[in-house]
């Protein structure tokens, strides 16, 4: 299964999800409603002796309508508490951010796995939060890769190798790409709706029971109702916990099948689970909110009954066996692994390792696009080396928030003496306390600074810049614009790396997130062509002519489309247009980005600032590319 399917398959499940939703308030509302047509008539002898029971339209409105209004607004409430995402996630499990490895390897070799990870799949690096628990578990959160997280427990991170941790980090990066974490983030919140028909239950049943302790028979008749709404909503949540487990079972298999397509090492993640077997604490975890996100978790993270009935995992046997076949049974001991601080490609210049390359490359279209959401181990070999190939003072950088903030200014700062002198200037006035010193540190290193690292660098930053409060957010975009705008003209790699910063922190701080509005491209046939007529222009020194260039992408749509003046173009127009194509139906999308490769390769090669665009428009579209390799 390619990506768009994936994203199209959470979608789907999105929509199910509210129908299961809908038809479990129902069922609350019948529920409700019978237990009150219950308490009502049943406890007044005559009037069961006489068969004549009251119950009127008026009361089974107002019932349901405490019902609906219960779960509605207790599910939206659990989702406004989870608003910021996948670190709202991290922190209900009291996870730490893990900033600074330090002198510790393990905490290395997990933040090099991680950044690894990341780079090869063209998605900002995550934060990772650790858990404090023996236990050996992860788990993804979020609702879009700009504001997801890594959560890993110490267990895992102390007893798995390298191998085996990558296929743990490649697993959870499946479900970051294909969608789940939106829907994962959204059956918390129904699930907790829906339990709050028990939890008022439960206020009845004690207030009731202190009532009647001295013999207050209204005391026992509210012990009573709130015992029956006790049943009727743990009734409701199991049913809700059912369908939880039947969702989450079956992508844990598919996010286990990306893995192994992602590192190309089946050994790794059935390691990790033949690691869990073996293993004292196994994956359960201690903390009391495991229930709650056990649907997010690697491997089955709370202890379930029934037969299985509840578990939101496979059994680790069945999903050992589809990945190992020939698995004989043997589950491995836990033992502490020496780390791997993952330095494959040291000494390499960053011409040679960077996967972003200062030459024009070649690239297949078919190939580019099969990638999007399924990386594979030349893309990690290549990330690796892209780390490796960092000016060790740049990689520091982007791990701590002042210094991240002047990484980002220096990709801006200008050529000329003049307009870098009025940039250096507004910095030193406007910028941070302190800011203005680590950038001044940086520039010592500015002769190792390549253009080809602006892109991983950018990633790595990514998750450092979310550190930021919000004021420190406003004033960051605020001086940013301001040196892009120094020299009276946007540049296009100036313009990627604002788009870049804009949907990832947007994704954060103001909390945009697109859905999905359209099913067709043809109602977007003005942006199409402002796409396509601005990358038709980005390249000068292009072989071919624009409209050449645009004609060769544009034949790739089902319909007729225009190239625009180039006088008549600009990123406001830019900006626009990928907003609106990013609401476009994941199964359409590909039709569109294979059109903007066919306008970028029409010369038979990709420049450096095509490559940083075709990524840069990528991205905005919800479809992460990985760095860009020549064809074999």
């Amino acid at each position: 299964m390619n990506f768009f399917e994936s994203q199209d398959i959470a979608r789907r499940n999105t929509k199910l999800l509210l129908f299961l939703f809908v038809m479990a308030v129902i069922s609350l509302v019948l529920l409700t409603n019978l237990l009150v047509f219950a308490f009502i008539n049943f406890q007044d002898s005559a009037r069961m002796a006489s068969g004549q029971y009251y119950y009127t339209w008026e009361t089974f409105l107002a019932i349901s309508a405490a019902v609906i209004l219960l779960v509605i607004l207790s599910s939206l409430f659990r989702l406004g508490s989870l608003r910021q995402g996948g670190s709202a996630v991290a922190e209900m499990m009291d996870g730490e951010l893990l900033v600074d490895a330090g002198g510790d390897l393990n905490k290395r070799k997990l933040l090099n796995v991680v950044e690894e990870m990341a780079i090869a799949s063209g998605t900002p690096v995550p934060p990772v939060y650790l858990i404090r628990d023996q236990a050996i578990n992860a788990f993804a959160a979020g609702y879009s890769p700009g504001d997801a997280v890594i959560g890993i427990t110490y267990g895992a991170m102390e007893n798995l190798n390298r191998d085996e941790l990558q296929g743990v980090i490649a697993h959870e990066f499946s479900h970051i790409l294909n969608g789940d974490m939106r829907l994962n983030i959204r059956l918390i919140g129904i699930l907790y709706g829906i339990l709050m028909v028990a939890l008022l239950g439960r206020i009845l049943l004690h207030s009731g029971s202190h009532r009647g302790s001295s013999r207050d028979r209204d005391g026992s008749s509210i012990a009573l109702l709130g015992l029956g709404l006790v049943i009727v909503g743990y009734l409701g949540q199991f049913f809700g916990n059912m369908i939880k487990a039947a969702v989450s079972r079956q992508r844990e298999y598919l996010a286990d099948a990306s893995a192994v397509q992602f590192t190309r090492d089946p050994t790794g993640i059935a390691g990790a689970l033949k690691r869990i077997g073996g293993y004292s604490s196994g994956s359960i975890l201690q903390h009391p909110e495991s229930e709650e996100l056990s649907h997010t978790f690697f491997s089955e993270g709370v202890t379930f009954s029934l037969a299985g009935m509840l578990a939101t995992h496979p059994p680790l046997e069945k999903r050992i066996k589809r990945i190992d076949p020939g698995w004989d049974g043997q589950y491995l001991e836990s033992m502490t692994q020496e780390p791997d601080t993952g330095q494959a490609g040291a000494g390499q210049t960053p011409e040679t390792a960077m996967g972003f390359a200062g030459a024009p490359i070649r690239i297949d279209a078919e190939k580019t696009i099969a990638q999007i959401g399924n990386p594979g181990e030349s893309q990690i070999r290549k990330a690796r080396s892209i780390i490796a190939s960092l000016p060790a003072s740049y990689v520091s950088a982007a791990h701590e928030p002042y210094s991240a903030r002047a990484l980002v200014y220096l990709m801006q700062l200008d050529s000329n003496e003049e307009v870098r002198k009025s940039q250096m200037d507004h910095l030193k006035e406007a910028a941070d306390l302190g800011v203005f010193d680590a950038l001044a540190k940086l520039l010592d290193d500015e002769d190792d600074f390549h253009t080809a690292m602006r892109l991983p660098l950018l990633e790595m930053s990514l998750p450092t810049l979310r550190q930021l409060s919000y004021q420190q957010y406003k004033l960051f975009l605020g001086n940013l614009d301001v040196l892009i705008k120094a020299d009276g003209r946007i540049g296009l790699s100036e313009w990627a790396v604002q788009k870049l910063i804009n949907k990832h922190l947007g994704e954060v701080f103001e909390k945009q997130h697109t859905d999905v509005k359209y099913n067709s491209l043809k109602p977007l046939k003005q942006h199409c062509e402002t796409l396509l007529s601005m990358l038709a222009y980005s390249d000068r020194e292009a072989a071919v002519s624009p409209a050449k260039a645009f004609a060769a992408g544009s034949e790739e749509l089902d319909f007729e489309i225009n190239l625009i003046d180039k006088k008549q173009l600009g990123f406001r127009a830019l900006d626009s247009a990928l907003e609106n194509l990013a609401a476009l139906h994941p199964l359409r999308k590909p039709k569109l980005l294979k059109a903007c490769i066919r306008t970028v390769t029409a010369d038979g090669v990709v420049s450096l600032i095509e490559q940083e665009l075709l990524r840069t428009i990528a991205d905005t579209l919800e479809c992460p590319m990985p760095p860009l390799t020549t064809d074999p």
